[in-house]
């Protein structure tokens, strides 16, 4: 290519075909990725930037997409340039995975579950790389330990489902990154994240940028991310390219009133000092201050003790328990009515485990739950059953969490037929009163969840667990897959229903931001063990334990003068969770630094 761009996007047109006629998914875009270069496409979910990366790697296709008109140019290493466009599938089986890596936003349904980690890691070496067995497991146990995986040796033998979200993540770039492509292009790549490991791979994708000249087409909602990530900027509104330009230009001079507005609506960290009560963003077009802060009320509504959460590790030929994953290990708090409280820490610390026992989705080794006096542990499956009226759980992943098959209107009036509550026209009239209520159309209710971008599934998923009316929800990274815009607004909206409803929410995230913007409190997370708990003001501005110091470091600044270097993340590896039968763990005991903000005595590495 004269210009020397590995990519070029030229006019691209994409349209989907549709019971309802035409939608169409990208207007008309242009843009180009040189060598070593890092791109920054951000915009909304639904706003096109994955449309523009699938039709990049000819996916799009098999998505029921249309590339009507337009161009994309790409410079091979040997042959020089071809048109995307026109190229049979043939060749492009060739380059994708060899040429151009994609990092895909969704770890579980990127990766095979009826494959090992080490066969998916290899696969594409040995067939683009022609390496041999030994030779390709050497190299997948290398781009393990680059990623950062614990115990590469042992992951590489077990399945998807047998790690955490985070880890998942993890191999999926290492997927991408294992034939060394000319161009990486990577969709949300840090979305389901912690802070920490999101930390590293923006600073190991960095690296290996420099190191290897390879352009990267980086697809995020995250403008902390693109701070620290981007070299230009391309911000996309409803398919079409609205603005471009350096990483500086946009962040200090947006043009555009759409990019404006995304910028404004990102959290920072540092915004609430000073104040105790979660209050909701300002969001374009409405005032963030039409809504008091939350006070909540100081009666205890669920009540934690002592929750330990052990999974078997079964081996040998009798298949035995030969030693547990310590998930979750003495872990007390408690939620006040019309309140949140926030577990944060990194993936496999054990929060989602922490929020699962609570509702007995996974049954924990010993502890105490009380919901409203009553002791959940004690419950048989009826009573269970009936209790979880009071305490539903929206999930992380809303496209694992929804009914493929069924209609959105079904899956929200689901629960409510459950439990045989209200005539189909009280349902009927409760749904659309739930689709008001978080900010979706009512002609959406006709539709399937593959019929919607990922904010708007994560809407219907909390929809869902709003229809029976409970007093605690336990929210599991809720908001960690939505864009800035819609974050703000689901956000919003779970603080408008706390202010209204007296909500109790269990709040699970590794944003820092966030947990600062809605928490009462906040409990810090570190090996299954809560390390740090107390009020979110003490927790945040007086940080004691030194993995919440670490914690905190590692939040991106939304400012691209900010930038983080590698030197900065000096995490100490995680220790494994998993210890022999004989292990005795000690109990947790806390120091109280000030009245409610509790530090663990550790004589772990941090």
């Amino acid at each position: 290519m004269p210009d020397g761009s590995i990519a070029k996007i030229e006019n691209l047109r994409v349209e989907f075909q549709t019971k309802s006629g035409t939608v169409v998914g990208v207007e008309d875009v242009s843009f180009e990725i040189n060598p070593g270069e890092t791109v920054c496409v951000v915009g909304e979910s639904g706003s096109g930037k994955s449309v523009s990366s699938l039709s990049l790697m000819r996916l799009i296709e098999f998505g029921g997409g249309d590339i009507a008109s337009g161009r994309m140019l790409f410079d091979r290493k040997d042959s020089g340039q071809i048109d995307l466009s026109e190229t049979d599938q043939d060749l492009m089986r060739t380059i994708r995975g060899n040429e151009i890596g994609m990092i895909f936003q969704e770890p579980m349904t990127a990766l095979n579950p009826v494959f090992t980690v080490g066969r998916q890691l290899t696969e594409g070496l040995r067939l683009h790389k022609g390496m041999s067995k030994a030779q390709a497991e050497e190299r997948a146990l290398e781009l393990m330990r680059q990623v950062r995986i614990p115990e590469p040796e042992r992951r590489l033998k077990q399945y998807p489902h047998e790690l955490s979200g985070g880890m998942r993540q993890r191999v999926v770039i290492a997927m991408a990154l294992a034939c060394e492509p000319r161009l990486l292009i990577a969709d949300e790549p840090t979305t389901a994240l912690d802070v920490t490991i999101q930390a590293e791979i923006l600073a190991l994708m960095d690296r290996l940028k420099r190191e290897t000249g390879t352009a990267v087409m980086f697809i995020t909602h995250d403008m902390a991310v693109v701070a620290q990530m981007a070299d230009r900027v391309v911000v996309m509104f409803r398919g079409n390219k609205v603005e471009e330009g350096t990483v500086e230009e946009i962040f200090e001079n947006p043009q555009h009133p759409y990019t404006q507005a995304l910028l404004a609506a990102v959290p920072k960290l540092g915004e609430m000092t000073g104040t105790d009560l979660p209050r909701p963003m300002r969001l374009l077009g409405r005032d963030g201050s039409d809504v008091p802060p939350i006070t909540g009320s100081d009666e205890v509504l669920l009540e934690v003790k002592n929750l330990t959460t052990r999974f078997p590790v079964k081996g040998g030929f009798f298949r035995r328990t030969v030693a547990n994953v310590h998930a979750v290990e003495d872990v007390s708090f408690s939620v006040k009515k019309g309140q949140t409280l926030s577990l944060v820490g990194e993936s496999g610390c054990g929060k989602s485990t922490a929020g699962r026992s609570i509702l007995r989705l996974v049954e924990p080794q010993e502890g105490s739950i009380f919901l409203d006096g009553k002791d959940v542990m004690a419950m048989g499956q009826a009573d269970l059953r009936e209790a979880r009226r009071d305490m539903q759980m929206v999930f992380q992943d809303p496209f694992a969490s929804l009914n493929p098959q069924m209609q959105l209107a079904d899956q929200v009036s689901e629960p409510m037929r459950n439990f045989g509550i209200g005539s189909s026209a009280e349902m009927q009239k409760k749904v659309e009163n739930l689709f008001d209520r978080v900010e979706l159309p009512r002609s959406f209710m006709q539709r399937y969840p593959h019929e919607l971008s990922g904010g708007q599934r994560q809407r219907i998923a909390i929809a869902r667990a709003l229809a029976l009316n409970p007093k605690l929800i336990v929210a599991d990274e809720a908001v960690s897959a939505l864009d800035v815009s819609v974050q703000a607004q689901v956000l919003n909206l779970m603080l408008e229903l706390q202010a209204e409803l007296g909500l109790s929410f269990l709040f699970i995230s590794h944003d820092m931001a966030v947990v600062e913007r809605v928490s009462h409190y906040v409990g810090v997370m570190y090996l299954g063990r809560i390390v740090e708990l107390g009020p979110r003001r003490a927790v945040f501005e007086n940080p004691q334990h030194p993995y919440t110091q670490a914690l905190m470091k590692a939040v991106p600044i939304a400012d691209p003068r900010k930038r983080k270097s590698e030197k900065d993340l000096n995490f100490k590896p995680i220790p494994s969770p998993i210890h022999g039968l004989d292990y005795a763990p000690e109990p947790s005991v806390y120091r109280e630094v000030e009245p409610g903000h509790k530090v663990l005595i550790t004589d772990s590495g941090y």
